[in-house]
């Protein structure tokens, strides 16, 4: 009996002793610490602004700076050509002459009239003064003089119109023309004249660009043929929007001091448009398409923000943001899957 009692009481030492450990145990756990940290560590730009070239490509027609066909303003026959196919020529120089010899001798004989009249008009003149005839009669003296110069002024210019003369310098083309030939105004092509240094290009733009585009601005055009670029400015801008394609219309003043390349080629063009003030450019990989639109994830009081924006002109790495941003603003980088707006965050500035 005694030996059960012990047993008993060395069984209940136990168990007691086994309930306080457990006890002791479980009072001495330490508290759950918060996960995390300060929040999720990434990278990022602070958005500042910079200079920025919006340069818009498109394509272009070649055009002399002076063109014109040659045709003569009177009818008759071709008496002499003087000119070479494709040679340069110098404002005023004598290209061709048509047969003028009535008007020649028209002139003469006005000529000849001329000095008798002229003559009979000093005798009037002596008589006049000396009371020997009438006012009237001197009158008609100096009125004949003064018709038949005036005769002998149109015949000139008659003559002059029997003449083809180079209206500035260039380039004079293929005659269409012999020696012989009959011409009649305006039917009758002679040549075409060309200046083609400095040349013209003609091109057009998107209608959003009809506000940045300015007089002056540097454009660049370079040639499939020669593959050599050559530079020029816009000078002037058709003050009106084409309804059916919705483009501006510009042209450009380019050098071409080679003469290597001609009117009615085609050209690749690069207008440069400067952003006034400067641009916001982010890189592109921190634009997040969404239903509306774009946002941009950014770090404000320590915390994560989507930010709805809007975009302009792209760059290979970087794009600008019109609307949404402001200078100084974080915006991240990386991450951008496993972030969501309110999330603290933690961002490394490159």
């Amino acid at each position: 009996m005694k030996e059960i009692f012990r047993v008993f009481l060395f069984l209940t030492v136990l168990c007691s002793s086994l309930i306080f450990t457990s006890c002791a145990s479980k009072n001495n756990d330490p508290a759950p610490r918060p996960s995390g940290g300060g929040g999720m560590t990434v990278r990022g730009v602070i958005v500042s602004s910079q200079p920025l070239d919006n340069v818009v490509n498109s394509s272009g027609t070649v055009l002399a700076s002076e063109s014109v066909d040659l045709m003569s303003e009177a009818s008759g026959t071709v008496q002499a050509i003087l000119f070479k196919e494709g040679a340069h020529v110098r404002k005023n120089d004598l290209l061709v002459k048509l047969n003028d010899d009535d008007l020649q001798a028209q002139l003469k004989k006005t000529k000849l009239q001329i000095e008798l009249a002229a003559e009979l008009a000093d005798r009037q003149k002596q008589l006049f003064e000396n009371n020997n005839t009438s006012k009237e009669q001197y009158d008609i003296a100096i009125n004949t003089v003064s018709t038949l110069r005036a005769d002998s002024a149109n015949l000139v210019a008659s003559i002059r119109h029997r003449e083809i003369r180079a209206p500035f310098d260039g380039i004079i083309g293929l005659r269409y023309v012999s020696e012989g030939s009959y011409v009649i105004p305006p039917t009758t092509r002679v040549a075409s004249i060309q200046k083609i240094n400095p040349l013209k290009v003609d091109f057009a733009i998107p209608e959003k660009y009809a506000g940045k585009v300015r007089v002056n601005d540097v454009v660049k055009f370079r040639s499939d043929e020669t593959n050599v670029e050559f530079g020029g400015r816009v000078y002037a801008i058709e003050p009106e929007i084409d309804p059916t394609t919705r483009t501006l219309q510009l042209r450009a003043m380019c050098d071409n001091k080679g003469e290597s390349i001609f009117p009615g080629g085609y050209v690749h063009v690069e207008l440069r448009l400067k952003e006034p003030g400067g641009a916001l450019m982010v890189p592109t990989q921190a634009i997040v398409p969404v239903l509306k639109g774009q946002t941009i994830l950014v770090r404000k009081n320590g915390v994560v923000m989507s930010v709805l924006v809007k975009t302009g002109i792209r760059t290979p790495s970087l794009i600008q943001v019109t609307t949404g941003l402001s200078a100084g603003d974080t915006v991240i980088t990386t991450g951008i899957l496993q972030l969501r707006p309110g999330m603290p965050v933690n961002v490394t500035v490159k």
